[in-house]
């Protein structure tokens, strides 16, 4: 792989991690509503990535598709409404192994080969993230664990859909761009439970503009260079950062739980990133 490649991927899966810190600090104190974040985040997200592709001279309003929006939104949506109820390192393992397996079975789905230690590596990683969920005292709630998992689904999905296109920088625009709406149209149906607070609002304009859509950026750009299975376990490198932010910034314990299973996924994913012969 080459370095600026290797760049790229090291940039783009910090500003994911970033996104889950910016997310909490705003949720957590209640500085602004899980609805207006996921609007101001994408509608910043939409105006960075117009201006980049300006710059550029693309039309972002031809590009993306309304599927890849929809699947953005599901996980914008969900992420934002999670992260009311968890820490940022336990969000960002439950949102990226929902990731990690939507990718992985589309992989399977479309005849990708796997070596019997790149399977091991899958079943560790996974491992990882059952005894997270384990029940117990550091155990995330039922429903906000649920909803983080839809958003890694809409998220898995959405990274497939960048796999192969000619302009991936055009089409996360134009998903950005798409997305906007839906957003603004749940933000209108939610207008008497909203709550705007300076803070908030400047956390989510930097998660959108910088963390969201050059993040983005930055991965769609390396995608088409990577296997679905291979894209799916780099990203599971997110939470791991995610979690020593959570600490680093916010005070956040990380807990014997959250050091299992992050050990796990890690040691997953560098199974399945190892050169093996196939067998």
């Amino acid at each position: 792989m080459a370095i600026s490649t290797t760049l790229y991927i090291v940039f783009a899966m910090i500003a994911f991690a970033a996104n889950s810190l910016l997310c909490r600090m705003a949720l957590a104190e209640g500085l602004i509503d899980p609805t207006s974040f996921t609007f101001i985040r994408l509608a910043s997200g939409a105006f960075t990535l117009s201006i980049l592709l300006l710059v550029r001279k693309k039309n972002v309003l031809s590009a993306g598709s309304w599927s890849g929006a929809i699947a953005l939104f599901i996980y914008a949506a969900g992420f934002s409404y999670a992260y009311v109820s968890m820490s940022t390192g336990t969000g960002a393992l439950l949102l990226f192994g929902a990731v990690q397996l939507t990718m992985l079975l589309w992989g399977f789905y479309k005849g990708e080969t796997f070596t019997l230690v790149q399977c091991s590596g899958f079943i560790v990683a996974l491992g990882g993230l059952v005894i997270l969920l384990l029940p117990g005292l550091s155990s995330p709630p039922l429903l906000a664990a649920s909803i983080m998992i839809l958003a890694g689904i809409g998220w898995g999905a959405y990274s497939i859909m960048g796999k192969g296109v000619s302009s991936p920088l055009a089409m996360t625009g134009g998903n950005f761009v798409k997305a906007t709406p839906i957003a603004a149209i749940l933000f209108l149906l939610m207008v008497d439970d909203t709550q705007i607070g300076v803070n908030g609002a400047l956390l989510a304009l930097a998660s959108g503009a910088m963390a969201s859509g050059l993040g983005y950026a930055l991965w769609y750009h390396v995608l088409p260079l990577l296997k679905s299975t291979n894209a799916a376990t780099i990203q599971l490198s997110v939470p791991v950062i995610a979690t020593v932010m959570g600490w680093l910034f916010l005070g956040e314990q990380i807990s014997t739980r959250i050091l299992l299973a992050s050990v796990a996924i890690l040691g997953g994913i560098v199974l399945v990133l190892r050169k093996k012969r196939a067998v």
